[in-house]
């Protein structure tokens, strides 16, 4: 694994240890080598992880809308910054950028990028993998939820399989590396 993206919020979330979530990934990723694809701001979880990549020695690559420039949460301190129109392509460029995702702690637009990625690859856009960081349990009821919507017959189990959960940074980037590569873009209904 060259490059991975990480969804993450915009904020700090109400708890620190979101924060230091954050850090152990973007230290990890750049002791193994590993750059970073991300939303390209630099408030909130999306720039502690950057600035831990950073930080470590490592590269990161931001992709953010000019209207988010605009507003000036875009980090200047990227080793590149890709500026797109819209969020369809950013998440787009981010996709073409990376080899796998994972999902931190974050909100409505961490979901969507999670989503996003699991139905582009349902649909054969892609066969990377993805996954949740679930430390301390965050996605636990997200996960449950996914579970109900395939016993609810509206996921196969297949596709729920799809989906890497690891309760640590270690075994995430572990998982994810171990799974590029292993799937051809199909639909799994």
């Amino acid at each position: 694994m060259k490059r991975l993206a990480v969804y993450c919020g915009s904020s700090m979330g109400s708890e620190a240890w979101f924060g230091e979530v954050a850090r152990a990934l973007g230290e990890e990723m750049a002791r193994r080598g590993i750059a970073l694809v991300y939303g390209g701001g630099h408030r909130g979880l999306m720039g502690v992880v950057a600035d831990s990549v950073l930080g470590a020695g490592g590269e990161a690559y931001g992709v953010i809308p000019q209207a988010l420039v605009d507003l000036e949460v875009a980090h200047t301190g990227l080793t590149e910054l890709h500026v797109v129109e819209t969020m369809h392509e950013r998440k787009a460029k981010m996709t073409e950028l990376t080899d796998a995702f994972v999902a931190i702690p974050g909100g409505v637009g961490t979901l969507d990028e999670l989503f996003e990625a699991w139905s582009w690859n349902a649909l054969g856009y892609h066969s990377k993998p993805f996954a949740l960081l679930n430390q301390g349990g965050f996605w636990d009821q997200m996960i449950g939820f996914l579970d109900h919507v395939t016993q609810s017959g509206f996921m196969s189990p297949a596709r729920r399989a799809q989906l890497i959960v690891a309760d640590s940074v270690p075994a995430v980037l572990d998982t994810l590396a171990g799974a590029i590569g292993k799937a051809e873009p199909k639909m799994v209904w």
